[in-house]
């Protein structure tokens, strides 16, 4: 036995990989770590709706269409690269307070609503045009 043994090590210096037969099966755990990482990551940048979100948004007859939704994304990410916490976005006549490190919806206003109103335990706000 001519190897160098270090104590604390299980094997010799030297070690040659064994060939594989099955290479699919070597990949699969990091195929499976790269499905959930990305599975974090959709559910990460995916914008949700409190339950009481919700109800507003059902009980003024808001309805927010896809294309204003990737907007309202987009504002969120804007807010979470300034270091907000709770942001009021303001798109077209209606008005959300959204939780940015949650990515949460708290709740929901339209223009009628938002007359004569006072947003409190915000710390920014992002006006869409």
């Amino acid at each position: 036995m001519s190897e160098r043994m270090t104590i604390g090590q299980l094997y010799p210096a030297k070690v040659n990989p064994v060939a594989s037969s099955n290479r699919s099966n070597a990949r699969k755990p990091q195929i499976e770590t790269d499905k959930a990482s990305f599975d974090q990551l959709l559910q990460k940048n995916l914008l949700k709706f409190s339950n009481h979100a919700a109800k507003r948004l059902e009980q003024r007859g808001i309805e927010i269409p896809r294309e204003q939704l990737a907007r309202i994304s987009d504002a969120v990410d804007q807010a979470a690269a300034k270091g907000s916490k709770e942001s009021l976005i303001l798109l077209n006549d209606m008005a959300l307070i959204v939780n940015i490190p949650n990515r949460t919806v708290v709740t929901a206003m339209d223009g009628g609503s938002m007359k004569d109103n006072v947003f409190t335990k915000i710390d920014s706000a992002v006006i869409i045009s």
